[in-house]
């Protein structure tokens, strides 16, 4: 069962890495993934947590900030070396087929820490806003969800390491958001204004 899990996943990256590749997406992907090309949103929503909630703002970029270091450490430092799964693009029967378009990196494939991380991210916002802000679930389901295919598309994932990166994140985000309504009751009232 595990073995016939493992072959579908890499025939579905397969299909992905190499079955879609356009030039289009050659160009777009490598920057969907890129943490730098996210800055200026990054930065955006620094500065609307402190404009929109003043002194709590601080504490909304505390948790968000939070929220990205503990799932990076739990994915990266916990899980990776221990599950110790091989990138596809470091993996010798996959190289033959594969449409490289990064620098593979040497760590481990399982699970993906951009995938946790950005659905972390993701997950933290739709906790805290979805009342207040209704739009915030498909888009930044969205937006971590490219950035998972793009880890695919550009060889250095395969499909299973961001699906569980993404399950792993969520469900970190939203706890680390549902502690901050229960520390700071402020942002269950806020949010649903």
């Amino acid at each position: 069962m595990f073995d016939q899990l493992i072959q579908f996943d890499e025939h579905l990256f397969s299909a992905i890495n190499h079955g879609l590749s356009n030039p289009f997406f050659d160009w777009l992907m490598p920057y969907l993934r890129n943490r730098f090309f996210w800055t200026p949103l990054y930065l955006f929503i620094a500065v609307f947590f402190v404009r929109n909630y003043g002194k709590h703002g601080w504490t909304l970029i505390l948790f968000f900030v939070l929220t990205f270091a503990v799932t990076d450490f739990f994915t990266a430092k916990l899980i990776k070396p221990n599950a110790q799964r091989i990138r596809p693009c470091n993996d010798p029967e996959m190289k033959p087929g594969l449409h490289s378009l990064i620098a593979c990196g040497s760590g481990y494939s399982f699970p993906s820490t951009h995938a946790a991380n950005h659905f972390a991210l993701a997950m933290f916002l739709i906790t805290i806003f979805h009342k207040r802000w209704k739009p915030i679930l498909p888009l930044a389901l969205a937006w971590a969800a490219a950035i998972s295919f793009a880890q695919v598309y550009v060889g250095v994932h395969y499909p299973f390491d961001v699906t569980c990166g993404a399950i792993i994140g969520s469900l970190l985000g939203y706890l680390t958001a549902t502690f901050l309504i229960a520390y700071k009751p402020y942002f269950s009232w806020k949010a649903g204004n």
